[in-house]
């Protein structure tokens, strides 16, 4: 399949892979933000608790050897490449090798399904001061859109929460609340993006995938000081008001995500379950989506849609896909608040 890319590059967030890589990687994220020193070690104890070792890098290398797979099989036979925004292997790193291969132009895939500043833009910017040294080496490098109702996303993460429906009570089903995760975002950032109407069509197609009658959309991880809007409500809050108005049980279905991250390791299968836990509520987890064959499928068509100009766009729903190319002012940078409490995922 010969189109217009030399190569693809897998683009992350990144993460400690040991005690010694966890306040280096958190000075990384916080480089440039007034974050007391006393935050980052209280968030550094979320790492810890999991041996200091997070698991989205093991997730990356997982999904880069599986999308290497598919395109092997399916075309485009591509070469894959993989950077972060915080920790090893580094965006300015990875161009660089790339660069001195001589590739030219780059089909770049975020994992993040929606639109908002860090999920998005923020990593655009990062592509682009990691291209600026290289001069006239630089390749050109074309983020792919992102993918909230691609079928390849909906149909793996409709099938996880149908899989933690089943875990209950044939009767209870119907009753049973699927509370759909995200990472929240300040509301002044929400407000100048599309990741509150794209998260909400998304839970939509998947509840409906699901057969989950009772949903709704919470949210979690929010690192923003008590003065600040963020959007709400809070996963937790939410399942102690369900909790009191007479409900047994909930699954969490962290949709924002695209693995099982720290993020769901602590704020979902750690605090959110002890909540559960202490108020006598059954908990089931959904899982994400990680390598699901059709999502790595999905990955695959997202890059030969590019490569070679396909006009078939799939997007399940109300909302049509994606753009290409963002527009000069998609997904504005917020104002920073004085202090931030940094997370994994800094944006889903």
């Amino acid at each position: 399949m010969s189109g217009i890319y030399d190569a693809v590059l897998l683009v992350s967030f990144g993460g400690p892979d040991g005690p010694d890589d966890v306040l280096p990687f958190l000075e990384n994220v916080l480089r440039g933000r007034n974050v007391p020193r006393e935050r980052m070690l209280e968030v550094a104890e979320h790492y810890h608790h999991f041996g200091g070792r997070s698991p989205i890098n093991d997730q990356n290398r997982a999904l880069l050897a599986a999308l290497r797979r598919e395109l092997g099989e399916r075309g485009p036979d591509l070469p894959v490449y993989w950077g972060n925004r915080n920790w090893h292997p580094f965006l300015a790193d990875t161009l660089r090798e790339m660069a001195d291969a001589g590739i030219r132009r780059v089909a770049a895939f975020v994992t993040s399904a929606f639109s908002s500043y860090s999920g998005c833009r923020q990593y655009r910017e990062n592509i682009a001061d990691a291209l600026a040294p290289l001069g006239d080496k630089a390749p050109v490098v074309d983020k792919l859109r992102v993918f909230f109702n691609h079928p390849g996303f909906v149909v793996p993460m409709a099938a996880n929460v149908a899989a933690s429906l089943e875990r209950f009570p044939e009767a209870r089903r119907g009753a049973t609340p699927v509370l759909f995760t995200a990472h929240s975002i300040p509301n002044s950032m929400a407000d100048s993006c599309r990741y509150v109407a794209q998260l909400r069509e998304s839970c939509r197609l998947v509840a409906e995938g699901a057969g989950a009658a009772t949903w709704e959309l919470v949210y979690q991880s929010r690192s923003g000081p008590p003065t600040q809007p963020w959007l709400e409500p809070d996963v937790c809050d939410r399942i102690r008001e369900l909790a009191a108005a007479g409900h047994d049980g909930v699954i969490a279905a962290p949709i924002g995500f695209v693995s099982d991250h720290m993020e769901v390791l602590y704020d979902l299968d750690t605090e959110a379950a002890d909540v559960c836990r202490s108020l006598g509520l059954h908990f089931e987890r959904a899982a994400t989506v990680g390598t699901a064959p059709a999502f790595v499928a999905m990955i695959r068509d997202l890059i030969a849609e590019r490569h070679v100009g396909a006009a078939e766009r799939p997007a399940l729903g109300l909302l049509p896909a994606s753009h290409d190319v963002c527009p000069v002012d998609c997904c504005p940078a917020p104002r920073r608040p004085p202090a931030a409490r940094p997370t994994e995922a800094a944006g889903p």
